[in-house]
This record gives C-alpha cells, sequence and structure tokens, in this order.
C-alpha cells in the first residue's frame, strides 16, 4: 500500500471516530427554542466558552447555531453571522475573537458584532481546534496535524503532522511560557505540549473533547468525555468532578465554573462559585 494511500485512510479513521465521539454533527436542522434561558446550538453542543475580557458573557456553540449571554447564562440570543460555523475552536484575544469548525477559521475585530472567513494559507479548512496567544494563533484537524501562524492568520506553518488530528475544542496556550500548550484529544484525553506543539504527551485523562482554566493553567478542567475532571496542580493529578446531571462541557471564568447540560437542540447552563461543590441556575 502507497504512503499516500496510507495517509488517506489514516485521516478517515481519526475523522472517523472524532465524529462518534460527537454525534449529531449530520443534522442542519434546528428545532425553534422560544424559552430564552437556554442558548440555541442545534443538534449537538461542541463549545461552551467565558469572555476573559467581558464579565458575564458566554458562548454556547453547535454545528449550526451559536449563542451568546451577557448575564452568565440567564438569557441567551442567537449570534446569527456565525450561523453553521460549527463553532468547535475559539481563541479569544483584547483585539480578535476567532472561532473554527469544518468551514474553517472566522475572525471577529468588533467584539463578535460581525466575523470574517479568514482560510487563505491553512493546511486544510476543517479546523476542529484552535487556540491564541499574542501574536501567535494555532489550528489542529484531521487534515492538518497542528499548524501555527505568528501574521494573524496570513499564513501558516505546520508544526507537526503527528499529533493533532483528533484534538478538539480550544487549545490552551500558558501565557507564562508561550511553548506550553494544552489540548483535548478524542481519543486519548488532555495532552500537553512543552516545545510549542511539536512533541505532545497523554496527560492521563479520560478522552475529552474541551480543555478550559482561568488561572494560568494552575487549575486544568477537561470535559465533553466520559465525566468531567479537574487538576490543581497543572496536570499532574486529576479527580472527578461533581456536576449537574447532564452536563457535557465545563468551562472557568475568575470565580466561577459553568457547566453546560444540552437538550435536543439547546443548551442550559449551571453555575458554581465553590469550585463544583454546589450547583445552581443562574
Amino acid at each position: 500500500m502507497s504512503r499516500s494511500i496510507q495517509r488517506r485512510l489514516r485521516r478517515l479513521t481519526v475523522t472517523a471516530v472524532v465524529l462518534a465521539a460527537l454525534a449529531g454533527c449530520a443534522s442542519d436542522e434546528v428545532a425553534p427554542v422560544a424559552d430564552p434561558s437556554v442558548g440555541v446550538t442545534g443538534g449537538d453542543f461542541h463549545s461552551l466558552v467565558a469572555d476573559p475580557f467581558v464579565a458575564g458573557r458566554l458562548y454556547a456553540g453547535g454545528h449550526t447555531n451559536v449563542a451568546q449571554s451577557d448575564d452568565g447564562g440567564k438569557t441567551w440570543t442567537n449570534v446569527s453571522v456565525l450561523d453553521g460555523a460549527d463553532a468547535m475552536g475559539w481563541g479569544i484575544q483584547p483585539d480578535a475573537m476567532w472561532v473554527s469548525g469544518h468551514p474553517g477559521v472566522n475572525v471577529s475585530v468588533d467584539g463578535g458584532v460581525t466575523f470574517a472567513r479568514r482560510n487563505a494559507g491553512l493546511p486544510d479548512t476543517d479546523v476542529h481546534a484552535f487556540g491564541a496567544s499574542g501574536g501567535t494563533l494555532y489550528a489542529a484537524g484531521p487534515g492538518i496535524g497542528l499548524a501555527m501562524s505568528t501574521d494573524i492568520g496570513e499564513s501558516w506553518t505546520t508544526v507537526t503532522s503527528d499529533a493533532g488530528q483528533s484534538f478538539f475544542g480550544r487549545i490552551l496556550v500558558d501565557a507564562a511560557d508561550p511553548s506550553h500548550l494544552i489540548a483535548a484529544d478524542v481519543q486519548s484525553g488532555v495532552t500537553a505540549s512543552r516545545d510549542g506543539g511539536r512533541t505532545w504527551t497523554p496527560l492521563g485523562t479520560n478522552p475529552a473533547s474541551w480543555v478550559s482554566s482561568a488561572d494560568g493553567l494552575e487549575t486544568i478542567y477537561a470535559s465533553g468525555g466520559p465525566t468531567p475532571q479537574r487538576s490543581r496542580d497543572r496536570g499532574a493529578t486529576w479527580e472527578t468532578i461533581d456536576v449537574p446531571d447532564g452536563t457535557t462541557l465545563v468551562e472557568a471564568a475568575t470565580g466561577i465554573l459553568y457547566a453546560g447540560v444540552h437538550d435536543g437542540h439547546a443548551v442550559a447552563v449551571w453555575t458554581s462559585g465553590d469550585d463544583g461543590a454546589t450547583w445552581a441556575r443562574p
């Protein structure tokens, strides 16, 4: 068997595993949800994001829709400019917001009011995971491995083709050490790099599709797998988190945790101010 055929088969296999772990991507139809206390994402639930620069602002993303809350998950509105964006990966910076999915990468420079597609130079437009820190962007997917850009997405360089195919969601970048990256892998669990993404080491968690941290990676949350987990020692050890029934994703913001429960075509968010000891609807 030729190497090119082997590579194609590997991509197809990894893609199938990712899609099986994230059931629901096949449906593009969204049932109307009139309840403003839930965020419409469509038939699946890919991402739950707390804006680090706007207190109480959350985004919930799925294959067909993205919903926004400006009051900590109490009420939601549809972000129509991201309809069909398949919002999986996110990177929020002071001057730009990046959202990635099957159609590629979208960027906003006006706080999420408008978005523009920016796929030029990407090795592949199916971007399952995304990260941003300073002037560096990271994109990962089944046809990419891991790529990086240092010119705000104008051009991309492949960092490795040996990892990244089954990354999903947000890629965390350590502000104190930009070569330290944390990613969720739907096959092997949370994985870390200490050399800018060239090599990766699994951290011993369950398979996951989302990672989050609000304290410089001292505490890391992994979710989107069999059960949410938490590490209080930068990923050295992990414990199970008690969460509301049906929770898929857990997102950390300063002083608060958010748990997203997907039901049908929408997400209800629960909050905890004591690191998961107790939960309540906002």
